[in-house]
């Protein structure tokens, strides 16, 4: 009676028997996933990740990932730093026509003058205090001195200079990276969003602009309008734009298709809420991480600009004017080359350092918040997939 209810003789049976051990025979640990440790260690971590980033929007979500980021943070405190004290020490000219003009027997700056902490003018000359006009700044003993940074052949103070052509290269940059975005944004959501004619006209004048070196467009709109900060950051702003807007067109053009998209239609969206309000916002990343890169590059272009004479012009100053202005005295008073340099090479590696931390923080496919129990995690992971391993072996399962 017992072979008629079960015709299956006993040790035929094809799989192992319903709640009962698992037989030590039919577990393959060769087969067993994450025999290195690799898939469960995956799987414990993709839990760590889920507990890190739970509860949290996405704007937390990558503000956490940038401030652990810790190349990007430095960066950004050093660079912001650096802003207060340049804008600080010389103070700045609002206003006016920003030449020189002569005040009760004293040569002076046409505008409204914002005085800073430094006794010193970037446009005057001072009676030469060492020899040579070598740097009266020591660190030990630290001593700072009337020119830190040291005086030109003329008695001017290179200090002053130096915070001063910082200001105007920084303004320039800025305001390369703001109209630069403006227009890449603009032009680039307006083709990737209704495409057809109006992105074939768009895209052949962004191919217009391309060919024609951007070095060359500056050079000859600087010196027609003019050689002053502002001048010179809308004219390159205006022509820089071109590399975002390729990209934000990509982003449009995927980004169109997405179901949320066709939601806002049938909701009766207006295009423009679309663009601006729904998908926009979704390429945010995108945008940000290529500004950053864009304004390293404009204020080395226009470095550029103004040691080739083009940029800004005297009686103001900027850091590419001061190096092109001591270019000859390279090997005979080097400090009045190595300062605006420095400033420089500080500035680009700053901005290219934040917008590497942007990078991954907007970064989809990174989805694990980087820190001090990174390390730990792992540990914990490992721990775990060699239990498991022991455990399956032991058939306790």
């Amino acid at each position: 009676m017992a072979d008629k209810k079960n015709p299956t003789a006993p040790g035929e049976h094809d799989g192992p028997i319903a709640n009962g051990p698992i037989a030590p025979e039919q577990t393959s640990l060769e087969t067993l996933p994450g025999d290195s440790g690799e898939d469960l260690s995956r799987g414990s971590e993709q839990s760590i990740d889920q507990r890190q980033v739970a509860g949290l929007s996405q704007g937390a979500i990558v503000r956490k990932r940038f401030f652990r980021h810790r190349a990007a943070v430095i960066a950004l405190v050093v660079l912001t730093a650096l802003i207060i004290f340049v804008f600080t020490a010389v103070g700045t000219v609002i206003g006016g026509t920003g030449r020189l003009i002569v005040v009760d027997g004293q040569q002076v700056i046409d505008g409204t003058r914002i005085f800073g902490w430094w006794n010193q003018e970037w446009y005057r000359s001072y009676a030469v205090l060492n020899a040579g006009g070598t740097p009266t700044l020591s660190v030990f003993p630290p001593i700072v001195g009337e020119h830190p940074f040291g005086q030109d052949t003329l008695g001017k103070d290179v200090f002053a200079r130096v915070m001063r052509g910082a200001q105007q290269s920084l303004t320039v940059m800025f305001l390369i990276g703001i109209l630069s975005t403006v227009f890449g944004i603009i032009i680039g959501a307006i083709s990737g969003y209704y495409r057809g004619w109006i992105d074939a006209l768009l895209m052949r004048f962004t191919d217009t602009i391309i060919i024609i070196p951007v070095i060359i467009l500056g050079a000859v709109l600087g010196k027609t309008i003019g050689g002053n900060a502002i001048a010179l950051g809308i004219v390159l702003g205006a022509v820089s734009w071109t590399g975002l807007a390729r990209l934000v067109r990509g982003e449009f053009l995927s980004l169109r298709e997405r179901e949320f998209v066709d939601a806002a239609k049938v909701a009766g969206a207006s295009p423009a809420r679309i663009i601006f309000r729904h998908i926009l916002p979704n390429a945010v990343g995108v945008i940000i991480v290529n500004t950053t890169l864009l304004m390293s590059a404009a204020i080395l272009l226009e470095t550029a600009l103004s040691y080739l004479g083009f940029g800004i012009q005297a009686p103001d100053i900027s850091l590419g004017q001061i190096i092109s202005e001591y270019k000859e005295a390279f090997r005979t008073r080097p400090w009045l080359f190595w300062w605006p340099g420095l400033f420089i090479v500080v500035i680009a590696l700053c901005v290219n350092f934040i917008g590497d931390g942007l990078r991954d923080a907007f970064d989809p496919r990174q989805k694990r918040l980087p820190g001090k129990d990174s390390a730990f995690d792992k540990a914990k992971a490992m721990v775990f997939n060699r239990g498991a391993k022991n455990d399956l072996q032991g058939g306790t399962f």
